[in-house]
């Protein structure tokens, strides 16, 4: 069984939803009949703005809204991340408060309408973006189309544990979606690697290119891998453009049978507090 998973690698727009939503829209049309999947970058209407919580919505707001849309009319799964936007109703002596949480929320759309929201667990602190969001504890599969796939987002990358193949539990293919510059893509670059041969599993991963609006340079580097740690597609540094990779789930699960590493980890609990 092939499942195509379209990478989409272009600069976004720093702050502006509403051109970023178009460009998204004009390049999955694109793909209607040629993937199952589309692969976008990290927060990827605004770029990695951490201090603009104005540029938060809900999480059925305009953005869900239209991407449902989208995957209805193509037929395409949508993957990327967005400022989501929570409120809560609490009461303390008789009185009630709306309290607002603003989470860096990654988000699997089916055609269906159906979506899967998965927050960042890892907040990078030397961007602040810990100062604004508040983190994600949930380790969630999603199933589609028979495949098994995990979602994380950016500097969830540096973190083994958090994407670490459950053996009772495994998944086919990792997706990773990110803002990730260029003066650290080195090692962007190895930690896909990493993860793709720990976890015995396929691996694709959307990076942007251009630069945004803190003088930060993205040269991309978005790579897709299959279980020898080929590249099944790449990108040229800086080039904006989208690839599709074929991962074959069936062969997967053979090379996974033919040499089950997987049965040797060690056993862990990862326990949020």
């Amino acid at each position: 069984m092939l499942f195509r998973v379209a990478i989409l690698q272009y600069p976004i727009a720093w702050a502006d939803k509403d051109s970023n939503l178009a460009l998204a829209e004009r390049r999955i049309r694109r793909l209607k009949g040629k993937a199952e999947l589309a692969l976008m970058p990290e927060m990827f209407t605004t770029g990695f703005c951490t201090d603009r919580p104005d540029l938060a919505e809900d999480s059925d707001g305009r953005t869900i809204q239209r991407l449902k849309r989208l995957s209805h009319e193509t037929g395409i799964a949508i993957v990327s991340s967005f400022i989501c936007r929570e409120e809560t109703e609490t009461h303390l002596n008789g009185q009630s408060q709306i309290q607002t949480q603003l989470y860096n929320r990654g988000f699997f759309i089916r055609p269906d309408g159906e979506v899967t929201f998965i927050d960042k667990a890892h907040l990078y602190a030397h961007g602040g973006e810990d100062r604004f969001f508040a983190a994600g504890r949930d380790r969630t599969i999603v199933e589609y189309l028979g495949v098994k796939l995990r979602l994380i987002i950016c500097y969830d990358l540096r973190f083994p544990l958090w994407s670490r193949l459950d053996k009772n539990d495994r998944y086919d293919i990792l997706l990773v979606v990110a803002n990730w510059p260029e003066i650290r893509i080195q090692y962007w670059d190895a930690l896909i690697a990493a993860r793709a041969t720990e976890n015995q599993c396929y691996i694709a991963a959307a990076n942007p290119v251009g630069d945004d609006g803190l003088g930060l340079h993205y040269n991309g580097h978005s790579i897709a891998y299959d279980t020898h740690l080929s590249p099944l597609v790449h990108f040229r540094n800086n080039e904006a453009a989208t690839r599709i990779a074929s991962f074959d789930i069936d062969r997967l699960h053979h090379f996974r049978e033919v040499l089950p590493l997987w049965q040797d980890a060690d056993e862990f609990n990862l326990i949020n507090g």
